[in-house]
């Protein structure tokens, strides 16, 4: 074991031991060890973005005040009219099938 790792048990579902276990046969991974050390490295990167957006929102609300429910809405609404749709060749095939069904 490499200076900086620590050995520990822990009890593990059923379908997270046979994921990594699959990961690791198909070259997904180098070890289970490897597999597990992934999973705790994103969700600890999760964490700390979670809690600097918190934070920021948190920082903002203070300096312009609490977010209302109706600027949420808008901004959803704003959104949803800005968003750019991105499909791949799949999706395309299906709407022309559709479109020569029709």
């Amino acid at each position: 074991m490499s200076e900086g790792k620590e050995r520990v048990t822990v009890t593990l579902d059923r379908a997270l031991v046979r994921a990594g276990s699959q990961a690791v046969a198909a070259g997904k991974a180098d070890s289970f060890s490897g597999w597990i050390n992934t999973a705790l490295a994103e969700r600890v990167a999760k964490e700390r973005r979670l809690q600097a957006l918190a934070e920021a929102v948190a920082a903002y609300e203070a300096k312009h005040g609490e977010i209302s429910e109706a600027e949420l809405v808008a901004q959803r609404r704003a959104d949803r009219q800005n968003a750019v749709v991105v499909r791949g060749k799949r999706g395309r095939r299906k709407a022309r099938r559709k479109s020569k069904a029709a």
